[in-house]
């Protein structure tokens, strides 16, 4: 991994950021580290992280309002660090604008899959080729009820208003919208969005899903673009 890539680490807790340092650096990661989320937006600002690994519980301002504060202006990958494993924990921290949650006690390994796997997304989210502009061909554009999304500048507009999306509500969106008419269940969803066994899939999809309808301005559409089948998953009608 290319050493230019700068991940900012905010815990509370310093031999856990201590410990996530050692494992990063070692491939390839350059670390930043604070131990409370004022400090974090500071550092954030300062060192133009690619990807932030955030502790809910801390003193002072939560992780919680720290991601949606990142994500006001940014849509870097954000991995969410809690020692709280009930779901709506998880559900609270993904609904803020958490990309994935890592309960702690973790596997310093997995954790590094992780990192790898939301820079990878990232990465092909925003491309940095010199020729970027001359590959943003209309060949990789989709059109469908209003919705009109480009693959290669991952751009999303929807009734001619472009919209801002993190990569995995990008690659959600693409999958249904190339797959027009099909049923994607959440397991098959989370298959093929993070490219990972699955792991309590339900839930993560269903707020990636609540995040992407919000965006889409669902609740004033009376032509929904997302549809939910009851009991099967979720399709976007031709």
């Amino acid at each position: 991994m290319a050493t230019e890539t700068t991940i900012l680490v905010v815990d509370d807790e310093k031999e856990i950021a201590d410990l996530v340092e050692i494992y990063l650096v070692s491939d390839g990661y350059r670390v930043v580290k604070a131990n409370d989320a004022e400090e974090g937006l500071r550092l954030l600002e300062e060192n133009d992280a690619q990807l932030v690994l955030l502790d809910i519980m801390m003193p002072g301002m939560d992780g919680l309002t720290m991601c949606a504060k990142i994500r006001e202006t940014r849509n870097i990958p954000i991995i969410m660090l809690s020692a709280k494993s009930a779901d709506i924990d998880k559900i609270k921290g993904l609904g803020t604008g958490a990309d994935d949650y890592v309960t702690k006690p973790f596997n310093p390994l997995e954790l590094t899959a992780r990192v790898k796997s939301q820079l990878r997304r990232y990465t092909q989210f925003n491309p940095q080729s010199g020729g970027e502009e001359e590959e943003a061909k209309k060949k990789g554009e989709i059109s469908v009820r209003g919705l009109v999304i480009n693959r290669d500048n991952h751009k999303v507009s929807v009734d001619g208003k472009e919209i801002r999306l993190t990569p995995i509500e990008f690659d959600i969106l693409y999958l249904l919208a190339s797959n027009t008419g099909r049923v994607f269940s959440t397991d098959e969803i989370f298959q093929n969005v993070w490219n990972e066994r699955v792991y309590e899939a339900t839930n993560t999809v269903m707020v990636h899903i609540r995040r992407l309808r919000g965006k889409l301005k669902e609740d004033s559409r009376e032509d929904k673009i997302i549809s939910t089948v009851w009991g099967v998953g979720y399709k976007i009608e031709k």
